[in-house]
C-alpha cells in the first residue's frame, strides 16, 4: 500500500515498514514520530497518546518484537522493520492470549493504557526475564496506569507466563 503525505515544499523521505504483518510504502516527513504515524496517518488508533515524552508507555509497540514508546521513535529510522500494535494482536472474535487474561482478570478500568500495557507483557513474556511476580512488576514498571489496576495487570500477565510454562502450544500462540 503506498500512501503519500505531502506538504508543498516540504521534502518527505521514503519509508518501507511492515504493519501487523502488513508491507507498506509510504512517503513521511522526517519529524514524524511512529505515533502520529500510527495514529494519524493510518488510522492505527488502539495505540495512545498519553505523556507524548516516553514517560507512560500508552504507546507502547512492538518493534521487530522489541517493545519501544512509539512516541520517541522518528518513523524514518525504523525503514525494513515490523512493527506490531495492538490491533495485530488478535481480533475481537480470536483474541490473543494476553488480551484474554486482561478480560478475565479485569486488567483494566478506564483502558486507556491497555494497548500500551498489552503489547509491553506480550514483548515481556517473549523477552524470557520474567520469572516472578516481582519480576512482572519490575519489568512492567515502564509502563504506567492511572487507575491504579496493577495488581490485577500482574495477574493477567502471571496466569499467561505460567501456561507458557507448562504448555508449549500456549507459548507459540502467545507469540
Amino acid at each position: 500500500m503506498e500512501i503519500a503525505l505531502e506538504r508543498p515544499g516540504s521534502l518527505t523521505c521514503p519509508l518501507a515498514l511492515t504493519i501487523n504483518g502488513n508491507p507498506y510504502t509510504l512517503d513521511v516527513y522526517p519529524w514524524t514520530t511512529l505515533l502520529d504515524l500510527l495514529r494519524s496517518n493510518l488510522e492505527l488508533t488502539g495505540t495512545k497518546k498519553g505523556c507524548d515524552h516516553g514517560q507512560c508507555g500508552a504507546c507502547t509497540v512492538m518493534i521487530d518484537g522489541q517493545r519501544m514508546n512509539a512516541c520517541l521513535k522518528l518513523a524514518i529510522t525504523l525503514d525494513g522493520t515490523a512493527v506490531t500494535t495492538v490491533e495485530g494482536l488478535g481480533t475481537p472474535d480470536d483474541l490473543h492470549p494476553m488480551q484474554k487474561a486482561f478480560v478475565e482478570h479485569d486488567a483494566f478500568q478506564c483502558g486507556y493504557c491497555t494497548p500500551g500495557q498489552i503489547c509491553s507483557a506480550v514483548a515481556l513474556l517473549q523477552e524470557g526475564h520474567a520469572r516472578s511476580r516481582e519480576d512482572i512488576r519490575e519489568l512492567m514498571s515502564g509502563n504506567l496506569c492511572r487507575c491504579g489496576a496493577y495488581s490485577n495487570i500482574t495477574d493477567a500477565i502471571e496466569e499467561v507466563l505460567a501456561k507458557q510454562a507448562t504448555d508449549p502450544s500456549h507459548r507459540e500462540a502467545a507469540e
